[in-house]
């Protein structure tokens, strides 16, 4: 069961590496999603696709939406502040990590860093405040790691653009004000910024998902939508756009995905101190401390792999290869650590009283989104020796 003061696996006492603004930071959220997340996210998660949005306002007052991004009432943390937030956010839940990834890096980078001053000048205060909701929408039914082969067309029409296709997998789609959408172009793929409530688009929530239950997941339709040319992304052209912005999010997910890790390492060693098995406590027999062992051994070398990626993106050395290694492999160990944690629950890590199972079934579809584990493993593949994989 969830612990109200949580402490945070620390073995080579990384703290000590961290600004106070830095620990500041990830304590504030670390109780937060402690003391007003926790309580009520199994509720949501009962039902079928149910983001608590009674919290927006909470997490743009912690300003947790475009968090390490500069002006327009963003926070402008750091990237290591940044990182350390989005693993107290996944600790919560990967849902309540998703919605504040997609709003900032997903969402708001692109405005931010392709959009006209007029187009951040509307959007940014709005959603950095949390009074706008942005989705991003690139993922199609039939092309989601093979973005360049979307279907989706904007079309020009005098000064306008007219927009046809659907997009698939949009977290908070049904919910946004605004979506980002990707199109095919005769000059090439660009972005679009799609209203609510505009002309022929229309939005549909996905239902009956077993995974990210906490979480809105929707299509958008796009049916002769006419966009004026100020709703086009001027600075974005080609592939570029989108994956930047993808590189951004899978950032997030690197450290995000060590907070859902910690918080099931951290429930089940309470647990297996209590619980009594055969004359002694769970974690007195050799089994057990070999897992936690390997649990513990596996958290900590992903928090040093976070940890350089956040410093290295801090000085501008960031290659998205390296965001790759990390992505993949920290989503990994942490599902890993997830699935040894229900094992060592036994039959209680089935019922939703324990987070770990509620954990381990987000982990899989985190593991899938914003590239799957083998597109990272062919990216890293591709770097190594300088060939793309047939």
């Amino acid at each position: 069961m969830a612990s109200a003061a949580f402490e945070g696996s620390d073995f080579l006492l990384l703290d000590e590496e961290l600004s106070d603004e830095e620990r500041l930071a990830r304590d504030t959220v670390r109780s937060w999603v402690s003391q007003e997340f926790l309580p009520v996210i199994q509720e949501h998660v009962r039902q079928d696709g149910s983001f608590p949005m009674e919290l927006v306002p909470k997490i743009a007052e912690l300003g947790l939406f475009g968090a390490n991004l500069e002006g327009y009432g963003c926070a402008g943390m750091n990237n290591v502040a940044y990182g350390l937030v989005m693993q107290e956010l996944e600790r919560g839940d990967s849902g309540l990590r998703s919605f504040a990834s997609v709003q900032g890096s997903l969402c708001m980078f692109p405005i931010h860093a392709y959009g006209s001053d007029d187009q951040k000048e509307r959007w940014l205060p709005a959603m950095a405040a949390g009074r706008a909701v942005g989705c991003f929408g690139l993922t199609e039914p039939d092309f989601g790691s093979f973005a360049q082969g979307m279907r989706t067309r904007a079309e020009r029409k005098g000064d306008a653009w007219v927009l046809n296709g659907t997009k698939r997998w949009i977290t908070n789609g049904s919910l946004a004000q605004v979506a980002i959408v990707w199109a095919q172009t005769e000059e090439g793929v660009r972005g679009f910024l799609v209203e609510e409530g505009m002309p022929g688009f229309e939005t549909r929530d996905i239902k009956g998902k077993l995974s990210l239950r906490g979480s809105v997941t929707s299509e958008l339709f796009l049916q002769d939508v006419e966009l004026p040319e100020a709703n086009r992304l001027p600075k974005a052209e080609g592939m570029k756009g989108p994956l930047s912005c993808l590189t951004q999010a899978r950032y997030g997910i690197a450290w995000g995905a060590l907070g859902a890790a910690m918080a099931c390492f951290e429930e089940v060693v309470d647990y297996s101190r209590e619980r009594l098995v055969q004359g002694g406590p769970l974690a007195s027999k050799q089994l057990t401390q070999a897992k936690l062992a390997d649990m513990f051994t596996e958290i900590t070398k992903g928090q040093l792999l976070a940890h350089r990626l956040g410093r290295l993106k801090d000085q501008g050395r960031l290659h998205h290869t390296m965001v790759s290694m990390a992505k993949r492999n920290n989503v990994d160990i942490a599902l890993q650590v997830a699935r040894t944690a229900r094992d060592l629950l036994g039959a209680n890590g089935i019922v939703d009283d324990y987070q770990a199972m509620r954990h381990m079934v987000n982990l899989e579809t985190v593991r899938t989104y914003e590239g799957t584990h083998d597109i990272h493993t062919l990216i890293l593949g591709e770097h190594i020796t300088g060939m793309r994989a047939l």
